[in-house]
């Protein structure tokens, strides 16, 4: 049975007969009488926003803990949400007249959302969280947040009410997921329950305090119709992209920071059949594949005494045991690659994987450089082959000045001659200005390049529209 109890002071007991007490469906609480109207001038809140003054910010930190203290949670979170908050709501109101904190009924509810937020969700942050237009949270210490709207960082009110707060918040989400954080392993990749992607660095890392990155998990996840619809890329493009991934034309997604990977990852991954079984593994599962059988993995962070760490190495090879027909690798950065490219040459074409990468070209480099992590007796030659006999496309994006994402080029890797993997560009974007806003100003356009994988996809009554390759003018 769980007590909900609210005092005039802490330490004092209820007086006799100062009491009603009430029970509902297994859970009591007792409620007292609202105190006498308080005499004295009750401290004003600023008038801008009051949930950002410091003392509204103590107050509701000092009544988390007296909260957490006296209630039982378990029972708690079994009450519905209209209930819960009624229950929390009677104890606020009593709390706030005893401190002397001047609210009108707007921000009374404003200050119980933010209790309900300390005590069943992620406090401050759960306003960002739930906030569609924002994609990224940046937290830089416990005083400074900046957000990512329309690709663009503006910093926002998110106060913690000190580093411990913000400690507190960043242990709720690591803990979730069987992660832990702290001055022996400062670093940490985790994701939040709706998927959102989390990277943590605590201090002696974070020398100015912790520093928290969220990248949101879309509830929306984007499609090729959408992309085309927001100008990241052409119908022509997509449609091309589409026919390639249904035909199992093996792709590599390359991109800077932010870029839109993943995303376009997700949008690409609609176009293969149902009846293919995918394995997806990732440092942290944010993929949202629309397939009926998909199994997901995810690699292991090692424990506190060193062990028990799981590479995304060691899952690629065991992806390869669990009969899969494609491979998606969420993001190829280590020694993984040469795996992956063993699994993509050896009867799994159509997989696909993203890597950090400003151009096809540097994606060709990077691939090798992470091949040669693995430690293996290989030339560069025999790297390069491995490479140009795995891979087949790669589609470029990235992060324009003005914030918007595009696809820039599409290139298709046709083979070696010597000892270089030789490319052909098919689409590219061509950056032609700026405006005074700062919007970028320019054009897709084909090269005039026919793709060699056009008899691959007529072979499977897939027929791409021959002017679609027309060069000159903009798509």
């Amino acid at each position: 049975m769980a007590r909900f109890t609210a005092r005039r002071n802490a330490s004092d007991p209820p007086a006799p007969g100062d009491e009603a007490q009430s029970t509902m469906e297994g859970v009591s609480w007792t409620v007292f009488p609202e105190p006498e109207p308080v005499k004295d001038k009750p401290l004003a809140a600023e008038p801008s926003n009051p949930l950002l003054s410091d003392k509204l910010l103590d107050a509701k930190v000092r009544l988390h803990r007296r909260l957490i203290e006296e209630i039982n949670l378990s029972a708690l979170e079994k009450l519905p949400e209209d209930e819960m908050r009624q229950h929390i709501q009677q104890l606020v109101t009593q709390y706030i007249v005893v401190e002397r904190l001047a609210l009108n009924t707007n921000e009374l509810n404003e200050f119980v959302s933010e209790i309900l937020d300390e005590m069943t969700g992620l406090g401050p942050l759960e306003p960002l969280l739930k906030d569609p237009a924002i994609s990224d949270i940046l937290i830089n210490g416990h005083e400074c947040t900046y957000v990512e709207k329309g690709g663009l960082l503006e910093p926002v009110a998110c106060r913690f009410k000190d580093e411990a707060h913000l400690l507190r918040i960043i242990n709720k989400i690591v803990s979730a997921v069987g992660r832990r954080v702290d001055e022996a392993h400062p670093l940490c990749d985790a994701r939040l329950l709706d998927g959102s992607r989390v990277n943590v660095a605590v201090r002696p890392i974070g020398v100015d305090g912790p520093l928290v990155s969220i990248r949101k998990f879309s509830k929306k996840p984007f499609n090729l119709n959408k992309l085309v619809d927001i100008d990241a890329i052409k119908p022509q493009m997509a449609e091309l992209l589409a026919a390639a991934v249904k035909s199992r034309i093996t792709t590599i997604i390359s991109g800077g920071t932010g870029s839109g990977k993943t995303t376009m990852l997700n949008a690409l991954s609609a176009f293969i059949s149902d009846k293919e079984r995918l394995i997806t593994i990732e440092d942290a599962a944010e993929l949202q594949l629309q397939q009926p059988h998909v199994a997901r993995m995810e690699t292991r962070p090692p424990n506190i005494e060193g062990k028990g760490e799981i590479r995304q190495r060691e899952l690629v090879k065991n992806a390869l045991r669990m009969r899969p027909e494609r491979i998606i690798l969420g993001e190829c950065r280590g020694e993984e690659a040469f795996d992956m490219l063993q699994a993509m040459n050896t009867g799994h074409e159509g997989s696909m994987a993203t890597i950090h990468a400003n151009n096809p070209r540097e994606a060709i480099s990077r691939l090798e450089q992470l091949i040669g992590m693995a430690g293996l007796p290989m030339t560069i030659a025999s790297v390069r082959g491995q490479i140009a006999a795995a891979v087949r496309m790669i589609v470029q994006l990235q992060r324009m000045s003005d914030g918007k994402r595009r696809v820039t080029s599409i290139a298709e890797i046709t083979g070696m001659e010597g000892d270089i993997v030789q490319m052909q560009e098919i689409y590219k974007y061509v950056r032609t200005g700026t405006l005074e806003d700062g919007t970028v100003e320019g054009h897709f356009q084909a090269t005039g390049v026919r793709p060699r994988f056009l008899s691959d996809l007529a072979a499977r009554g897939i027929k791409i529209p021959p002017n679609y390759f027309d060069p000159g003018k903009p798509l």
